[in-house]
């Protein structure tokens, strides 16, 4: 059984983009986002920054594994710019991203197959101008041993070619390891069944 133990985000914000059709303005924003706080102060930003623009639309996905989305059309007709956003999120497949289209009003209506498609098309350049990269998705473990045990754990830790997040190394050690979920409950396994060595599972 093959775990999918990888995802795509993006890293940094991308540039600002700009779609025009019929004198509307539309401006595309990608940003990496973590938390739902996140999102706020970013929107915040971009309402301060475009004050004087008619709507700021939306859609973010957060998580890896159990996913939560949503996608706003402030003010515009129902589902015409904040899913036609989600929509270019889930065909990029990236998460932990928020996406934003500003609109200024050119003064000619668009209709909803027009703002369906501008929505779109801005959020995909700013997409398409963001950097994406794949990460694996990693539990992370404490171990907890005394000192004369350290040669054992760190034995498995080079051999696995574990990554240490944190240590603390006194007559009692901790140490913090990442591990690739799908290489997870073999490393588990290996310094459970080492001697004296204690190892928990950190969420």
């Amino acid at each position: 059984m093959e775990t999918n133990d990888t995802y795509k985000t993006i890293i940094k914000a991308s540039k600002e983009v700009l779609f025009k059709d019929k004198n509307s303005k539309f401006f595309g924003y990608a940003f990496p986002v973590s938390s739902e706080d996140n999102v706020k102060s970013i929107l915040e930003k971009i309402k301060k920054q475009h004050h004087s623009a008619r709507h700021w639309c939306y859609a973010y996905q957060l998580g890896t594994e159990n996913i939560s989305y949503r996608a706003n059309d402030d003010g515009e007709p129902n589902n015409s710019a904040g899913m036609p956003i989600y929509g270019q999120i889930q065909s990029f497949d990236v998460t932990n991203v928020l996406v934003v289209v500003v609109r200024y009003f050119g003064g000619v209506k668009l209709g909803v197959g027009g703002l369906i498609n501008a929505y779109k098309t801005a959020a995909q350049l700013a997409l398409e101008s963001s950097k994406i990269i794949t990460r694996t998705i990693n539990k992370t473990y404490l171990i907890k041993f005394d000192y004369k045990n350290m040669n054992k754990v760190m034995r498995v830790i080079k051999e696995k070619q574990l990554k240490i997040i944190d240590q603390k190394l006194e007559l009692d050690c901790q140490i913090q390891i990442s591990v690739r979920k799908k290489d997870s409950e073999t490393i588990f396994e290996i310094f459970e069944n080492l001697f004296e060595i204690e190892i928990t599972e950190l969420d």
